[in-house]
C-alpha cells in the first residue's frame, strides 16, 4: 500500500541535527533551538565533530555513534559534508531526511550534478527527502519546529507547502498578529526527491488540515501534480499562488496554438481543471486560505453586510459584486425588524449601516440575528466592530475631563465586550468575516482571532475572500464528468503520419490534416484536392457554389494576409482568377483545394501543444482573423472528461456567442465538446504530432465544422 513519504518525515520520534553549534546566531543553531525550544516531546540528538555538548547537550561524531537509528535526519552542513553525512545515515538505517543546504543545482551545472549525488545516494538506502536548499517544516500536532522562527503551539487549520523557505519562516509573525494558525508546513526548496505533489497529497490526508495552500514557481511532473489535485479538492479547499509564468511565457510555437499557450496559461487552465483556486498575491494566498480553513461553505452567495460607516458598506458591496456574490435588498418584512434598533438616518435595506453608533450590541449582534435568521443571507460580512483599540485612540483626549483616570479605569466604565459575537455565526452555520482598521490592540480583533474568525484590515479584503469562499462551494458542486476512453489508433492516421515521415515534412498539409481528424470522428469540410484548373472546376461544380480556395502544401503553414486564400467565390470565371493568383503567390507549384463555403457568422478555434512534464494541452476560444489579438482562450490536460470540455465552453469572456446570438442558433455544444475531447485523444495516440491547430472552427448554423486545420510534427517525426 502506498504510503506518502511525508508521514514519518513530519512525524519522527527522533531527530538527528548535524550543523549546530554553541553560538545561538549561527543558522544551524537556530533551527535546532526551534527544535528544543518550541514543545517538540521527541529524542533530539546532536552530531559534531569537535565539541562534546551543544546546549548541554552531549553530541556525538558521527551516526554509527548513535544510541538509535534516528527516524529523521537534519542537515545543515556544508555541500559534502551533506553527501557524507547522507551516506552514513543510509548504513545505519535512517529513512528520512531534510537537507537545509544549499549550493546544489540553484547554482548551476556543477551543483545540479551534485545534486544527482544526492538523489543517487538516498535511493541506494531507501532515503526519502526535502530539499535541498530549505528551511525545514513544521507540524503543529506534535510541536515540530525545524525552522529558523519561533513557532509557539497552536490549534493550526491552515496546511502549506511553498517552493520559497521566506513564505514557510519569514511569514511567521505576520502570520501571528494577523491570527492566522498553521495544521503543517513544508519547505521543499529543490525538490530534488519529495515534491510539491507528494506534500499536496501529504495535507490532502491530514485531519488536522481543513484547507491547504500552496506557493509555487514550477512543477515538473505536472500530470502526478494533477492527479492528485483532483482527488484532494473534493476533500478540501487548495488554493496557489504562481508566479513563474510571465518571463517563461515567452515560447514560440509553430502554430497559433503553441504560440499562446504559454506556462501562464498553462498552469491557469491546469488549476481550474484541479479545482484548485488561483490567488494573485501572497496576501491573499494566506488570508483566503485562513478564510477557507475556518469557515462553513456558504450555502448561496447571499451577503449580509453591517458596517458602522457608508464608505467601508459600500466598498464591500462593490467588491462582492465584482467577486460573484450578491448584496440583496431586504424583504420589507426584515427592514421592519431591523429598523428599531438603528437611528432614523440609517440604512436597513443591505448594506445596513449603523453610521457610527459607538454601542455595539446591535452592530455585533442584534441585528447579525436577526439577520441570520431571516433565511434572507447565506454570509456575513461586518465592518467596524471595536473596543479597546477605539477607546486607545480617544482616551488621551477625554482623559482630563474624567479626572486623569488610568486607561484601565476609563475602559471599565465602558460597554464589556460582548464575547457571544465570536460565536454567533459559528451557531448558525453560517460564514462570518470581519473587517476592521484596528489590530490585536483591540480586544474585539484579538477575540475573533482566537476564535479563529478571520479579520481583514481594509473592507474590499474581506469582500475578496468571501469570493473565494463562495468560489470553493462551486468547485465543490462540480459535475465529476466521465473518464476519458481512448479510441483504438485508426490506421488511415497512422498511415498518414507514416507517408509525412518519410517525406521529412515538419506539417501535415491541410488536406492530410482534416483527414486524420476525420479519421477520429471530427467534423470538417466537405473538400478536393486539386493539381490543375480544370480539375478545380470540376470539383467546384461537384461541391456547388460559393467554394474557396486555398495553396495546399506542408509548408505553407500559415495562409491567412499572404494571398493564398480566396473566399466565396460565386462562379467558374471568379474561380479561375483566384486559382492563378493562388499560384502566383504561392511562388512554387502547390496543389490548390476546393472547400465548400460555410456559412457561419461565430468563429472558434481548438488546438493542442505539448509541455514538458504536463503532457498535451488543449485549448479552446474564440478564432479567426482575431485569435491572437483577443487572445480569449483557455486550457485544459488532456485526457478531457465530458466535464473538463464543458468548463472550457464556459470558461472564455465570450461564451454569450455559443448560445442563441442575433438571429442565430446555439451551437451544438455537445459536438464542440467531442471536438475538443478528440484532440485530446489524437494527442495521446499519436506522440509524433507536436501542435494541433483548428482554427477557424465555424457554427454552420449550429454544427461547428472545423474549416481551417494544422497539424505540426515533432521533429525527427
Amino acid at each position: 500500500m502506498h504510503q506518502n513519504p511525508l508521514h514519518l518525515l513530519m512525524n519522527p520520534k527522533s531527530v538527528a541535527v548535524a550543523g549546530a553549534s554553541n553560538t545561538p546566531t549561527k543558522m544551524g543553531s537556530i533551527q535546532s533551538l526551534s527544535l528544543l525550544k518550541d514543545g517538540y516531546q521527541g529524542k533530539v540528538y546532536f552530531l559534531h565533530p569537535k565539541d562534546k555538548s551543544i546546549f548541554g547537550i552531549p553530541t556525538y561524531p558521527s551516526p554509527k555513534d548513535l544510541p538509535e537509528v534516528p527516524d529523521l535526519a537534519f542537515l545543515i552542513v556544508p555541500i559534502n559534508v551533506a553527501l557524507n553525512l547522507l551516506e552514513e545515515f543510509g548504513k545505519i538505517g535512517t529513512k528520512r531526511a531534510i537537507v537545509v543546504t544549499a549550493g546544489f543545482k540553484e547554482t548551476g551545472e556543477e551543483g545540479a550534478h551534485l545534486e544527482n549525488k544526492l538523489n543517487e545516494v538516498a535511493a541506494r538506502y531507501g532515503i526519502r527527502f526535502v530539499g535541498p536548499n530549505c528551511l525545514g517544516v513544521i507540524n503543529s500536532q506534535i510541536c515540530l519546529n525545524t525552522t529558523v522562527y519561533p513557532f509557539p503551539p497552536s490549534d493550526g487549520l491552515l496546511g502549506l507547502a511553498s517552493q520559497s523557505g521566506t513564505y514557510v519562516t519569514q511569514i511567521l509573525p505576520l502570520s501571528r498578529k494577523r491570527g492566522i494558525k498553521f495544521s503543517k508546513a513544508i519547505s521543499l526548496g529543490n525538490e530534488a526527491n519529495i515534491d510539491i505533489a507528494d506534500a499536496l497529497e501529504y495535507l490532502g490526508d491530514d485531519e488536522q488540515t481543513k484547507a491547504v495552500i500552496l506557493y509555487i514557481e514550477g512543477i515538473r511532473n505536472g500530470k502526478k501534480f494533477l492527479e492528485i489535485a483532483r482527488k484532494v479538492t473534493r476533500r478540501k479547499p487548495v488554493l496557489a499562488q504562481y508566479v513563474g509564468g510571465t518571463v517563461s511565457g515567452a515560447r514560440a510555437g509553430m502554430s497559433h496554438t503553441g504560440a499562446m499557450a504559454g506556462p501562464d496559461f498553462l498552469y491557469d487552465g491546469m488549476f481550474k481543471q484541479a479545482g484548485i483556486i488561483r490567488v494573485g498575491s501572497i496576501e491573499e494566498l494566506y488570508d483566503h486560505g485562513w478564510t477557507l480553513a475556518t469557515q462553513p461553505v456558504p450555502r448561496g452567495n447571499r451577503v449580509g453586510v453591517m458596517t458602522n460607516s457608508g464608505g467601508p458598506s459600500s466598498s464591500i458591496s462593490y467588491t462582492c459584486d465584482r467577486a460573484g456574490l450578491s448584496v440583496p435588498r431586504y424583504s420589507k418584512k426584515l427592514q421592519e425588524q431591523i429598523r428599531p434598533y438603528l437611528q432614523p438616518h440609517a440604512a436597513s435595506s443591505n448594506p445596513v449601516d449603523l453610521t457610527f453608533d459607538t454601542s455595539m450590541k446591535h452592530l455585533a449582534i442584534t441585528i447579525p440575528e436577526i439577520i441570520i435568521k431571516s433565511g434572507e443571507v447565506d454570509a456575513l460580512i461586518s465592518h467596524g466592530i471595536m473596543h479597546s483599540g477605539f477607546l486607545k485612540e480617544i482616551y488621551s483626549h477625554a482623559v482630563d475631563f474624567l479626572g486623569n483616570i488610568t486607561f484601565e479605569e476609563f475602559l471599565s466604565m465602558t460597554e464589556p465586550v460582548l464575547t457571544d459575537v465570536f460565536t454567533l455565526a459559528r451557531k448558525h452555520n453560517i460564514p462570518h468575516l470581519i473587517s476592521t482598521f484596528f489590530g490585536q490592540e483591540d480586544s474585539y480583533t484579538k477575540g475573533f482571532q482566537e476564535h479563529n474568525v478571520p479579520v481583514f484590515h481594509s473592507p474590499e479584503k474581506a469582500a475578496r475572500a468571501m469570493g473565494a469562499l463562495y468560489h470553493y462551494k462551486l468547485i465543490r458542486e462540480r459535475k465529476a464528468g466521465k473518464k476519458a476512453t481512448l479510441p483504438k489508433i485508426s490506421p488511415s492516421a497512422i498511415k498518414i503520419l507514416q507517408q509525412a515521415k518519410k517525406n521529412g515534412q515538419k506539417a501535415l498539409d491541410e488536406h492530410a490534416a482534416k483527414k486524420l481528424l476525420a479519421a477520429y470522428g471530427v467534423p470538417v469540410t466537405k473538400e478536393i484536392l486539386t493539381e490543375s484548373l480544370k480539375e478545380a472546376l470540376a470539383a467546384a461544380n461537384k461541391l456547388g457554389y460559393p467554394i474557396a480556395l486555398k495553396a495546399c502544401h506542408w509548408e505553407i503553414m500559415h495562409k491567412s494576409g499572404k494571398g493564398l486564400i480566396a473566399l466565396n467565390i460565386e462562379n467558374a470565371a471568379s474561380l479561375k482568377k483566384a486559382f492563378l493568383d493562388i499560384r502566383q503567390a504561392a511562388g512554387f507549384f502547390t496543389p490548390v483545394l476546393v472547400q465548400q463555403m460555410l456559412s457561419g457568422g461565430r468563429e472558434l478555434l481548438a488546438g493542442m501543444t505539448r509541455f514538458a512534464g504536463f503532457g498535451p494541452g488543449v485549448v479552446f476560444g474564440l478564432g479567426g482573423v482575431f485569435t491572437e489579438a483577443l487572445r480569449d482562450t483557455t486550457l485544459r490536460l488532456a485526457p478531457l472528461t465530458d466535464a473538463d470540455a464543458q468548463e472550457m465552453l464556459n470558461d472564455i469572456h465570450a461564451k454569450a456567442l455559443l448560445d442563441k446570438f442575433r438571429g442565430m442558433p446555439a451551437m451544438d455544444k455537445e459536438k464542440m465538446i467531442k471536438i475538443l475531447q478528440a484532440v485530446g485523444n489524437i494527442a495521446l495516440l499519436h506522440p509524433e504530432i507536436a501542435e494541433i491547430d483548428l482554427n477557424p472552427i465555424i457554427i454552420d448554423k449550429a454544427r461547428p465544422v472545423v474549416a481551417d486545420a494544422l497539424i505540426v510534427l515533432k521533429s525527427g517525426g
